[in-house]
């Protein structure tokens, strides 16, 4: 979906808006940067198939649901992690790597593709959930509903209201009611939910980072700035992942990297 979407926004705003290419561009760029959000969702998603049609099988709904909300805090801590990391960088990133001014526009771009990514990601599985249930005609139907929600949005708020941040826009709304239909189906048809207390505290968890990192260093630019603010960030991030067990998924993978760096001795 976010494919066919991404080629009807670049049509959109190349033929409706003044300069189009040149916005075109902007844009472009904007994306390819969100893109880097949604880094490990297909290898959840490619993982999480086969089992989730096993448990169909065997109508194992603990199982499913585990996986749901595992996929679902999974993918939010990373996408609340590269979205906090990206935005507290942006603008400064631009003008150290000498990059075009009018990329900077491209910030606000950015933003609302990211929390579209966080949306999606952090609603888990449900998708193929659905299309791996005897129910899979309703993730067609949404899919469809999907389509004739973006592409009027998108051509509204793109040549009337907001013009290049129209597309980025139009998608957030899309994609929230899109998945918030996967939930609502999810939840009163099998009784399956992604979320809980540790879905508020990583969403905490990001903001904390970032107004610490951004407050604190927000005054210092540069190759330098980019570098403390980073490393200040992954550390209080990391950290808070780890302190507030976060994810079941996500100490094992600390403790194989810790052994590997040879910072602590294997058994």
């Amino acid at each position: 979906m976010f494919a066919i979407a991404s080629v009807f926004d670049s049509l959109l705003i190349a033929s409706v808006l003044k300069n189009g290419l040149e916005e075109l561009a902007v844009f472009t760029l904007a994306h390819h940067i969100a893109s880097l959000i949604q880094a490990p969702q297909r290898g959840i998603v490619s993982s999480s198939i086969a089992a989730l049609s096993t448990a169909w099988k065997d109508k194992d709904m603990v199982r499913i649901n585990r996986i749901y909300k595992q996929s679902s805090i999974n993918q939010l801590i990373f996408a609340v992690g590269m979205f906090s990391l990206i935005w507290l960088n942006f603008s400064d990133a631009v003008f150290t790597f000498h990059m075009q001014k009018g990329y900077i526009d491209a910030k606000w771009v950015f933003f609302f593709i990211g929390l579209t990514r966080i949306v999606d990601m952090g609603t888990g599985v449900n998708s193929q959930i659905i299309a791996t249930s005897t129910k899979w005609k309703f993730e067609f139907l949404t899919g469809i509903i999907l389509l004739l929600v973006t592409l009027p949005l998108d051509y509204i708020l793109t040549k009337y209201y907001f013009g290049i941040l129209g597309p980025a826009i139009a998608n957030l709304f899309s994609f929230t009611l899109y998945n918030a239909i996967r939930y609502w189906f999810l939840q009163k048809r099998f009784n399956l939910q992604p979320f809980t207390m540790q879905t508020f505290y990583t969403i905490l968890l990001g903001l904390f980072s970032f107004l610490i990192c951004h407050l604190l260093f927000s005054n210092i630019h540069g190759f330098a700035g980019l570098f403390i603010r980073s490393f200040s960030f992954i550390a209080l991030y990391a950290t808070g992942t780890l302190t507030l067990k976060l994810s079941s998924d996500v100490l094992p993978v600390w403790n194989t990297l810790i052994k590997k760096t040879g910072i602590k001795k294997g058994e």
